[in-house]
């Protein structure tokens, strides 16, 4: 009797900096937890710029940033910085010390996807913004380039920007 089954040891969650980024931690988080899996946090660093623009919202929702200060956020090691620190508080929210933090630089789906190879992932866990996501996975989006290049399956959050 051949007892190997396929069994999900390794969860690589994606965070991008929407404040709709702790709903996709908590799921990915409690699907983990029931799969007895591991878990990897990962945020990347696409457009330095994009941070430093009027009206952005605080690093993924996270307001503790606006204390500390326009100045940490001017550069790429401040950026990667603020970033670990996010993934730490949302490592400490989510209340399991095992869970590992990555930040990556670069382009958002060939990072997840590097990522996902490294840790040898079994599942991808990312969320999905739009009010028609289906229709934005189906149109082209960082998910859909995510669901074509990979083997890994892919586990989408269903999140819809707060107005």
């Amino acid at each position: 009797m051949n007892t190997k089954t396929n069994k999900m040891k390794k969860v690589l969650i994606a965070l991008d900096y929407n404040p709709t980024a702790q709903k996709v931690a908590e799921v990915g988080f409690s699907m983990a937890q029931a799969m007895n899996a591991s878990i990897t946090l990962l945020h990347v660093i696409n457009d330095p710029v994009f941070y430093s623009t009027s009206g952005y919202s605080p690093i993924m929702g996270f307001n503790g940033y606006i204390d500390m200060g326009p100045m940490l956020l001017d550069s790429v090691d401040g950026l990667k910085n603020a970033s670990l620190k996010y993934l730490e508080k949302s490592k400490q929210h989510l209340g399991d010390k095992s869970i590992q933090t990555v930040v990556k630089e670069g382009d958002f789906a060939e990072s997840i996807l590097e990522t996902a190879k490294e840790i040898k992932a079994d599942i991808i866990v990312v969320g999905s913004h739009s009010r028609k996501w289906l229709e934005n996975i189906v149109m082209g989006s960082v998910t859909e380039e995510v669901l074509h290049h990979t083997t890994i399956p892919l586990f989408i959050v269903p999140t819809k920007k707060n107005n």
